[in-house]
């Protein structure tokens, strides 16, 4: 199978890196710009003349153009039936794609595809797209497109988990820890939370709760955090983005 990659720049390269890192016998292409040339070099990849070629060769093509051009990136290509596009292009909806023969699913991976550990929603479940995304970490099918478009909204919060994981490393540096342990102790500490709400079979409310002693200091920390305006603040934050998605995906 040969997976053709349209557009190379920083999300496109974690995903070559977690496709070379699985294994696999798939060939993957390129287009001839971004980090095309550089990711050729470093991994042996086939870097094509144009677009064309590349959809000529590609049984899947990852699409991972700026939004605004993932429209007119489709136009005037030879696509085949049989063939899928990937687009991980935020706020572009089904609607607003060229009709082209090929197959179209929507994808939003994380930078965490770079080690096999996105979990990775798309829309529709297509088994061509979800072979590929299972590659890069949990594949995560949803109902509908809507449903799709909140749940884009855990890219940015991926972003602002990695931020408050580098605040309180700094915190804890400042108040004399060391820190790289500090990088690991943190990172961990919200691997394990993550791993505690995905694996656990109670409900989230009452693993909190088992947390949360009478006087204790998690209950402190929350009260704290409440006072300056958390979790309105964070809910605000995940429906500005939301706004903004649903926004270009009606333009």
């Amino acid at each position: 199978m040969a997976i053709g990659i349209v557009g190379v720049g920083h999300l496109a390269a974690a995903m070559i890196a977690g496709l070379v890192r699985s294994g696999g016998d798939s060939r993957i292409l390129l287009s001839p710009r971004g980090k095309a040339r550089e990711l050729a070099g470093l991994y042996g990849l086939d870097v094509c003349a144009d677009n064309r070629e590349l959809v000529e060769r590609a049984d899947i093509v990852i699409l991972a153009v700026r939004p605004a051009d993932a429209p007119a990136a489709l136009e005037g290509l030879p696509w085949r039936a049989g063939q899928v596009v990937i687009s991980v292009c935020a706020g572009v909806a089904l609607s607003q794609f060229p009709k082209i023969a090929a197959r179209i699913v929507r994808a939003m991976p994380l930078t965490a595809t770079e080690i096999n550990a996105s979990p990775t929603v798309f829309y529709p479940d297509i088994p061509e797209a979800r072979g590929l995304i299972s590659h890069l970490g949990p594949a995560i099918a949803l109902g509908s497109e809507d449903e799709f478009e909140v749940a884009t909204v855990n890219a940015a919060i991926y972003g602002w988990a990695q931020d408050i994981v580098r605040q309180s490393v700094i915190w804890g540096r400042d108040h004399g820890a060391d820190e790289g342990m500090m990088r690991q102790l943190v990172a961990r500490t919200f691997v394990a939370a993550g791993r505690m709400i995905a694996e656990s079979p109670e409900p989230m409310e009452r693993i909190l709760k088992d947390l949360v002693t009478p006087g204790g200091i998690t209950e402190l920390g929350l009260s704290v955090l409440d006072q300056h305006g958390q979790p309105a603040a964070w809910q605000a934050a995940c429906d500005a983005v939301l706004a903004r998605l649903t926004t270009a995906a009606k333009t």
